[in-house]
């Protein structure tokens, strides 16, 4: 009886409080820094900040993958401790990785790891000039086929083989929050990690997700920058201006190290900005492979995957800056 007689009130409560809870959610930026870079994620119409949360996936990602962490699971495969039984988020981006190796013919190889160390782009920071025969004989330890996991343990084909996910790991970082906020039920997020970029839905009043990218071809038209459409696609860039030195004799050396020559010498490809309607891993790794395969193996890739759109800015025989574009969404 008194449930009959105060049901009325009892759904106006029920719809009163629901209705709170629905006003309750709102936009959200979170700002930081993880792998030793920045970070920015914005999701809107949520109903939490999730920061503690993304903090714990960013922890579970180091502990796992990073090389500049000395007891993270990769650091101790390097170091030789074949008792390491991988977890997940190992087990994917290795999985991933020996993908995208094959897709790519080997330009995309994270057993690069011990040349980046020698060529002084690595933890290490050993900044050594390597001679041809330095280089040949630290080649024998390059390719990802010589690695495997079996009942999540690493076997190696040579014990000095060395692990580094880096060209990768931003990437598939943000896939990894990007996957937690879907299962919010967020449905409008964009995630950046050093200019790693993946996005979801819209921005507010269905405006797309885009960036401004810095244009050199065009820098003295539209204040130097084109526009990029980047709703529900992810984009990596590549490049090797920022990461770079000069031995004592002035030549330079650049962070991008070829796995089929162990060199790091600049090629004519100066920069591959890569957007797709994939994971963000897959195009940060494909920017990684297409620095090492130069401008002519990287147009012929392209040809062949034409999911995949690219910028790259190279220079031609007379030292002229140009662009290769394949995209269609500016």
């Amino acid at each position: 009886m008194f449930l009959k007689k105060y049901a009325p009130f009892i759904i106006i409560l029920l719809i009163i409080f629901s209705c709170s809870k629905e006003a309750q959610k709102r936009n959200y930026t979170l700002k930081g820094s993880v792998f030793g870079t920045s970070y920015k994620i914005v999701y809107l119409n949520a109903s939490k900040n999730y920061q503690n949360s993304i903090d714990s996936l960013f922890f579970l990602m180091n502990t796992s993958l990073s090389t500049y962490i000395p007891v993270s699971g990769i650091s101790k495969i390097n170091k030789g401790d074949t008792t390491v039984v991988v977890d997940d988020l190992f087990l994917e981006v290795f999985e991933k990785s020996k993908k995208i190796h094959g897709e790519t013919d080997g330009y995309f190889d994270p057993t690069v790891g011990n040349l980046v160390n020698a060529w002084g782009f690595g933890p290490k920071k050993e900044k050594k000039n390597l001679t041809d025969l330095e280089v040949k004989d630290q080649m024998q330890f390059v390719g990802l086929e010589k690695v495997e996991i079996k009942n999540r343990k690493v076997f190696k084909e040579f014990p000095q083989i060395y692990l580094d996910f880096n060209s990768i790991a931003k990437g598939f970082g943000i896939d990894v929050l990007a996957r937690f906020l879907n299962s919010k039920k967020v449905n409008n997020y964009l995630i950046e990690i050093g200019g790693e970029i993946r996005t979801k839905g819209t921005k507010m009043d269905n405006v797309p997700w885009a960036i401004k990218l810095v244009d050199p071809i065009e820098k003295d038209q539209f204040d130097g920058y084109k526009n990029i459409n980047l709703s529900n696609k992810s984009m990596a860039t590549s490049g090797n201006y920022r990461k770079y030195r000069y031995s004592e004799s002035g030549q330079k050396f650049v962070h991008t190290i070829n796995p089929k020559t162990g060199k790091a010498t600049e090629s004519n490809l100066l920069s591959a900005s890569v957007i797709a309607n994939l994971d963000c891993a897959d195009v940060d790794a494909y920017a990684t492979a297409f620095m090492a395969m130069g401008l002519k193996k990287t147009i012929e890739f392209l040809g062949k995957h034409k999911n995949i759109d690219a910028i790259l800015l190279f220079t031609d025989e007379e030292g002229h800056l140009k662009e290769y574009n394949t995209t269609t969404f500016n």
